[in-house]
């Protein structure tokens, strides 16, 4: 793809969109990076691209300079439905995201992981275990890293591993991963998508440019994901922690297993993990059918994972206080991943505190009334929708509303038996009173590491065993 020349409208100022305009300019494209918030209220990395030749535009761009415009590159926060972007797609300019961009340009082979819940999870196992198994990986995508920032560190023997939001697959045109692995498709994101239809037509976009010599790593679980199976061009590897399967990985007891053709063999036990829950055997069993597509030896992944510790903000041990542990899973962003995060603890012998609570994404909180009702001690409400919680959730069990993250911990820790778990799952986005769930996460720890300071004695967990 040549950019020398052309001109391209970026929008979205945050971190793709930033990315992205460096990475055009650089190759000598006419660069204009747009978002509808003030100057003022940018990232200090995009007003600093000014100094690099990007212009600057705020608002909603005009029809006169939309007119001009070669290339558009949409940053994934920004729904494709927008206005300008289809003013600029019926004027001829080819509309495409910063995953798009950056394929057109990476060398290598590349691994794609999408799904619900679990991406970053199973992105950042595989890519521990392509690396451990010596192959040259880098990692990025939606967990980090923009992939169009990892281009010039992409090598024709080398694999990136990449973590694909249903967003940033909205505008894939020829975008070709040698695996894709979907993880499983639940209700999310409905303030954006019409219907879970809709939102998992985006998910299949994974599979879009694949060819009969590539990897497809299924979830035959899920319905929607397995629904998929018999339609793919790629050769099709399932996962399931249900039943056992003809051909693929699966559960049996306390193993996970690998089949194929008549021999099977153990590739790990559940008891040698240090990930917490059946959704994270899922995530196991993913990864793992992803490392053996990449070439990877079963013996090195077993070892790999069975050294995997927790990524931060998913069902992260953060501490016990006279006690109550704290887990923090920040990263629980949906109903279906706070039902996750509950499930990953129905055999403890203490009941939960649940904080829940943020953003909500139009999805009903109906789903976890029986976990509620089942675990839960107390909930703690937070944020824009606590209200609606409350009319789908009070009759579930207990509550409080708390202002703040650090009024939610002290009521939490205030509610909390010994024995019992404090558990951040808000099954809701942050951005109602936090920058990001890293942000939302960071505070619930510096919050719990504060109880300390009030005459207890915590004991910081590094993983779970």
């Amino acid at each position: 793809m040549e950019v020398a020349g052309r001109k391209v409208l970026v929008i979205g100022a945050a971190r793709s969109g930033i990315a992205s305009a460096r990475f055009l300019v650089q190759r000598g494209a006419v660069v204009a990076l747009n978002d509808r918030k003030p100057l003022a209220d940018w990232p200090a990395a995009a007003l600093a691209l000014k100094t690099e030749g990007v212009g600057q535009l705020a608002g909603d761009p005009p029809s006169w300079l939309l007119d001009q415009i070669d290339l558009v590159v949409v940053s994934p926060g920004v729904p494709t439905k927008a206005i300008p972007i289809r003013y600029a797609d019926r004027r001829g300019a080819e509309v495409i995201g910063e995953v798009e961009l950056a394929s057109r340009f990476m060398r290598g082979r590349v691994v794609a992981i999408t799904g619900t819940n679990g991406k970053t999870t199973t992105t950042t196992l595989v890519g521990e275990m392509l690396k451990d198994a010596g192959v040259n990986v880098q990692v990025g995508g939606n967990i980090g890293t923009p992939l169009v920032s990892m281009v010039d560190s992409s090598r024709d023997d080398g694999w990136t591993v990449v973590e694909v939001s249903s967003f940033q697959l909205e505008t894939i045109v020829n975008f070709h991963p040698t695996v894709a692995t979907v993880l499983n498709v639940t209700p999310n994101h409905m303030d954006r998508y019409d219907s879970l239809q809709d939102y998992a037509a985006a998910k299949h976009n994974v599979f879009r440019n694949q060819t009969p010599g590539d990897m497809a790593v299924l979830n035959a679980d899920d319905e929607i994901v397995s629904s998929w199976a018999d339609g793919l061009r790629a050769h099709v590897v399932q996962f399931s922690v249900q039943r056992e399967l003809e051909e693929g990985l699966f559960l049996r007891g306390r193993d996970l297993i690998s089949r194929a053709g008549n021999s099977e063999r153990v590739l790990i036990t559940r008891d040698e993990m240090r990930l917490l829950g059946t959704h994270n055997v899922e995530n196991v069993l993913a990864a793992m059918a992803t490392g053996l597509a990449c070439g990877a030896a079963p013996d090195s992944l077993r070892e790999t994972a069975r050294n995997f510790r927790p990524v931060e903000h998913r069902l992260e041990e953060v501490a016990e206080i006279k006690g109550v542990r704290f887990f923090n899973d920040s990263k629980a962003t949906s109903v279906d991943a706070a039902m996750k995060a509950l499930e990953a603890f129905a055999a403890e012998r203490g009941k939960v505190v649940l904080i829940l609570g943020g953003r909500g994404k139009q999805a009903p909180y109906s789903p976890l009334a029986p976990l509620i009702k089942q675990q839960v001690r107390k909930m703690i409400l937070i944020g824009e929708d606590a209200p609606a919680i409350e009319r789908e959730l009070g009759a579930a069990g207990p509550f409080e509303h708390a202002g703040d993250m650090p009024e939610a911990v002290k009521r939490a820790f205030a509610a909390a038996l010994p024995g019992d778990i404090v558990l951040l799952a808000p099954a809701c986005a942050s951005f109602d009173m936090f920058e990001s769930f890293e942000h939302r996460g960071r505070v619930f720890k510096d919050e719990v590491s504060m109880l300390s300071g009030r005459g207890s004695s915590p004991t910081v967990r590094e993983g779970l065993v």
